[in-house]
């Protein structure tokens, strides 16, 4: 029988976990300090005890950074079999986290299955969930109603949940005060903000936080609180509905901590280039050093098409300077639920944000693979930069698509490839072009 409920309350008690182990090791961490840190917060290890597909992973301070993929299905898309390929894209390329955002009818069958099947922490939020899996209209479901989402989410096996509850009353005030260009573009975030305008209640997930708290300490189930208020457009970042939810959430973490659920703070969003480092400093002084959790930021509004590129933009500044979790962004965004190929960009598009802030934060082991990929160019050993490579098949197809004459270059330089001829006269070689003259 376990002696705890959470991967903290294990952790305060002094008591190593298997999944304590099993991240220790990924991380090449000393367990008792990964313990400490998972103790006062700044990791959380989300880990459901009904998830037992789960390879535990660590997110937080000191860890590498992490990346999550969303999919589910809307009403538009319900091709639940689409979805599954999509699951087996990310498991392929090793992201450490999955979403399922659906949003259509019953959901939990291909919840189940996705819980059954990944290695991958799976997380949701059940405000999306919260109509169909109620079968109600927004106005007529209650606050014990969403809770009761939450709750079956829990038992599923989901490890992480967003649950919007930063934005009460206080928030909202902030929020229309200032006014914005985008208003609230969090779809959770617009449903409870109607939900609240339209009986005049508070926002259910705030007023009944603590039994919030009770459901998910119970499953260990980490809380991901949602930021509602999140900047939609760059010119509404940083303003006082941001800022003002982040207040809240800073609040919200210590009662969690208090009751030994894990916590995730999550921010912007869109956001300019030069805003993203104080954003971050501010966020982990404000909610206690909690692991972020960041959606980008898209760092300009002009690219639809192209919003995997604005956001690994961001994505690896915020990294850099303290997020440690990065949900990718697909060349859909903005357009339509993506597609598999989609998927396959905004994935390899994370993987180097977040690979490029670990090298600049300095983790250990971040820059071993760039150095074997270096030492495979310098020895143009084409086999091994292939298995090196983020993407090996796009790397190999598109050397493949005009093979060079000589297997020692490319079809880019030929034989006067800056690396061959460097190599050759260092072999003490003699370098000649015009052999056939």
């Amino acid at each position: 029988m376990r002696e705890y409920y959470t991967q903290m309350e294990a952790a305060k008690k002094g008591i190593v976990t298997p999944e304590m182990e099993i991240v220790a090791a990924k991380e090449n961490m000393g367990v008792d300090k990964l313990m400490k840190l998972v103790a006062c917060g700044q990791v959380a290890i989300p880990a459901n005890i009904n998830h037992t597909s789960l390879s535990p992973e660590g997110i937080g301070s000191g860890l590498k950074t992490k990346i999550n993929v969303n999919l589910g299905i809307s009403g538009d898309c319900k091709d639940y079999s689409v979805e599954m390929q999509k699951v087996d894209m990310a498991i392929k390329f090793g992201v450490e986290a999955i979403m399922d955002l659906s949003n259509y009818g019953k959901t939990n069958t291909f919840r189940q299955q996705l819980i059954e099947k990944s290695p991958a922490m799976i997380g949701t939020v059940p405000m999306y969930d919260a109509i169909g899996y109620l079968d109600k209209d927004l106005l007529e479901i209650s606050a014990k109603d969403f809770l009761k989402v939450v709750e079956a989410h829990a038992k599923e096996g989901v490890d992480f949940m967003t649950i919007h509850a930063g934005i009460n009353k206080r928030a909202v005030e902030a929020f229309k005060r200032e006014g914005r260009r985008m208003n609230i573009v969090s779809r959770g975030g617009s449903l409870l903000f109607a939900w609240m305008e339209m009986t005049g209640n508070e926002n259910p997930f705030y007023e009944f936080y603590d039994d919030v708290l009770e459901i998910l300490r119970e499953y260990d189930v980490t809380i991901s609180l949602g930021d509602a208020l999140r900047p939609g457009c760059i010119d509404d970042s940083s303003d006082a509905g941001q800022i003002a939810e982040l207040i809240e959430l800073g609040n919200l973490t210590k009662r969690a901590w208090e009751k030994d659920v894990q916590v995730m703070v999550e921010g912007p969003g869109h956001m300019a280039m030069n805003e993203i480092a104080a954003n971050m400093v501010m966020q982990k002084r404000i909610c206690h050093n909690a692991p972020f959790y960041v959606l980008g930021p898209l760092v300009t509004d002009i690219a639809p098409g192209y919003d995997h590129i604005t956001s690994a933009i961001g994505g690896a500044i915020a990294a850099a300077n303290g997020a440690d979790f990065l949900c990718y962004v697909t060349p859909a965004e903005h357009l339509r639920l993506p597609d598999i190929n989609d998927v396959k960009e905004g994935i390899v598009a994370s993987r180097i944000a977040a690979h490029a802030a670990d090298i600049a934060k300095g983790i250990p082991g971040a820059r071993d693979i760039d150095n074997k990929m270096s030492d495979a160019r310098h020895k143009v050993d084409w086999e091994e930069m292939f298995s090196l490579a983020i993407d090996g098949e796009k790397a190999r197809e598109y050397f493949e698509s005009t093979p060079p004459k000589d297997r020692h270059t490319c079809s880019m330089c030929g034989k006067m490839c800056a690396v061959r001829t460097t190599n050759m006269i260092l072999d003490g070689k003699k370098v000649e072009f015009c052999t056939e003259k």
